[in-house]
């Protein structure tokens, strides 16, 4: 609720519009500018350019070689695995959240067989369903809210694996549901999980 003065001094209250909620219609429909957008929850968040003047998306050379790591080390994991295998993702693809209220694009991603199947070109280009895991790759115009409010999204949502990787530090920060955080550096070898069984790659693996 607003306030406007009226004559006597005193304040009346007055009607505001109630925010707006976004949703994924909204966020495809905004311009290819190089602004990087995302909703979570109905609330549009926006990131402007890594360079300034750029209006395409652009990743430095750092950030491409670790995505191609992520991606590779996935790829020969999911080939020995049975059919139905998954995909993987990479090259800021879009996922929708349940409940179609939240969109975001991460730096890679697998998703198990059974949300591959029901994807629908006609409906959407995004990944629709829950990934089994997300990787984002920090970037120099990444900040700590921006990353943890992406992360308590995918919680929300039941992925059950998210990794946030440190370019700098060259360190992988790993998610999981009902669990601490854990932090893993180039000496270690990252968990294996019961959604992705035998997939635990090394650490220095996903920078070198």
């Amino acid at each position: 609720m607003g306030t406007v003065p009226v004559e006597d001094g005193m304040t009346t209250a007055t009607e505001t519009s109630p925010p707006k909620v976004w949703t994924v219609e909204d966020l495809l429909a905004m311009p290819d500018d190089g602004v990087e957008r995302w909703i979570i929850n109905g609330k549009l968040r926006e990131k402007p350019p890594e360079f300034k003047g750029v209006t395409v998306t652009v990743r430095n050379r750092h950030h491409s070689r670790i995505m191609s790591y992520v991606v590779t080390a996935i790829t020969v994991w999911l080939r020995t695995q049975p059919p139905p295998r998954g995909e993987p993702y990479c090259g800021e693809v879009g996922i929708l959240l349940p409940g179609r209220t939240t969109a975001v694009g991460v730096d890679a991603a697998f998703a198990p067989a059974n949300v591959v199947a029901v994807q629908d070109d006609e409906k959407t280009t995004l990944l629709d369903g829950v990934p089994t895991l997300v990787v984002e790759i920090l970037s120099p115009n990444d900040t700590h809210e921006m990353i943890h409010e992406k992360v308590r999204a995918f919680a929300r949502a039941g992925v059950p694996l998210v990794w946030v990787i440190d370019p700098d530090d060259r360190t992988v920060k790993v998610y999981r549901p009902g669990a601490e955080p854990e932090l893993f550096n180039l000496t270690q070898r990252l968990p294996a999980h019961p959604a992705m069984p035998g997939f635990a790659p090394g650490v220095a693996e996903l920078f070198e």
